[in-house]
């Protein structure tokens, strides 16, 4: 089944086959890196964006019954659990280039009894044989390497023809928020700008058909998957406002400063008006994209 990477690390899986996988994140520097880190406190962030956004960003994903799927940069299992829960009697491969992440998942996921596999390899290198999976999944990895067509030339080989692939991704450029702020716009390019120097791109959103179609895929499907928060959706305050995209750039905040983006009393100034849109006179929008193309 796999060509099996030197150095490529399995992990055991409980209710599962066997082995874990890549993912992550890449940069222009050889060793790649990912501009939010992997303290406990992103994982944290991951897991209450997941469940943020699962409605919206998983709807019409449910991958049937003895299908082979591959997750590929599965990170904490963030996604993997709402994969599960929408295709639980799928078999699931899920990559990521962490063991640390993988671990985390792995146990995470065990109470599961899914069939998942966990292995760690790099998204660009896949230890997988031509053919081997019915479909892939993708979502909030291509942002973070330097080269995505080639993460998702991989993806295409080890698909069967007429497999499919699945790909989410955000675009912090569809950031917009009342009350305006100079600081927080400011706030919301620092972050662009680190990602580009980590070899990232944080504007991939807009980019999805291009680079799926320069890659090989057939049949791409792309559609905007808008959040849009105000005072009547109070919850969205919280769950996404405050504890997804506002805690994303608290996140590069010291990097920012040491960097000299901007100071500590502006970053500090544009993550309070970023809060002040969570008001009851706030809104904020914001679009991720998800597309579903095909192996010809």
């Amino acid at each position: 089944m796999t060509r099996g990477p030197e150095g490529a690390a399995a992990l055991p899986s409980a209710g599962g086959t066997g082995a874990s996988g890549p993912g992550g994140s890449g940069g222009r520097r050889e060793a790649a890196g990912y501009v939010h880190g992997y303290t406990a406190h992103e994982a944290r962030r991951l897991d209450d964006q997941a469940q943020t956004l699962a409605g919206l960003l998983h709807a019409g994903t449910a991958y049937p019954d003895g299908s082979r799927v591959l997750e590929i940069g599965c990170g904490v299992g963030a996604q993997t659990r709402h994969l599960v829960a929408a295709g639980p009697g799928a078999r699931y491969v899920c990559v990521d280039r962490s063991p640390e992440s993988l671990e985390t998942a792995r146990r995470r996921l065990a109470p599961s009894g899914a069939d998942l596999t966990w292995q760690c390899a790099d998204a660009r290198q896949l230890p997988y044989e031509e053919g081997e999976f019915d479909h892939a999944f993708v979502c909030f990895l291509l942002e973070h390497l330097p080269d995505p067509e080639r993460a998702l030339a991989e993806a295409r080989r080890v698909l069967r023809p007429g497999g499919t692939l699945t790909v989410i991704e955000g675009d912090h450029g569809s950031a917009f928020h009342h009350p305006p702020s100079r600081y927080a716009q400011r706030a919301i390019d620092c972050l662009v700008r680190l990602q580009a120097v980590d070899g990232g791109d944080g504007l991939i959103g807009r980019a999805l058909r291009p680079l799926l179609a320069r890659a090989g895929f057939a049949d791409i499907e792309v559609a905007p998957r808008t959040v849009y928060v105000d005072a009547g959706r109070p919850h969205l305050f919280d769950s996404f406002t405050r504890q997804t995209f506002t805690a994303m750039i608290e996140g590069v905040g010291d990097r920012a400063v040491a960097a000299g983006l901007m100071s500590r009393a502006d970053w500090e100034r544009a993550v309070a008006d970023l809060l002040r849109t969570a008001g009851p006179d706030g809104t904020f929008h914001y679009t991720f994209f998800k597309a579903v193309a095909r192996r010809p």
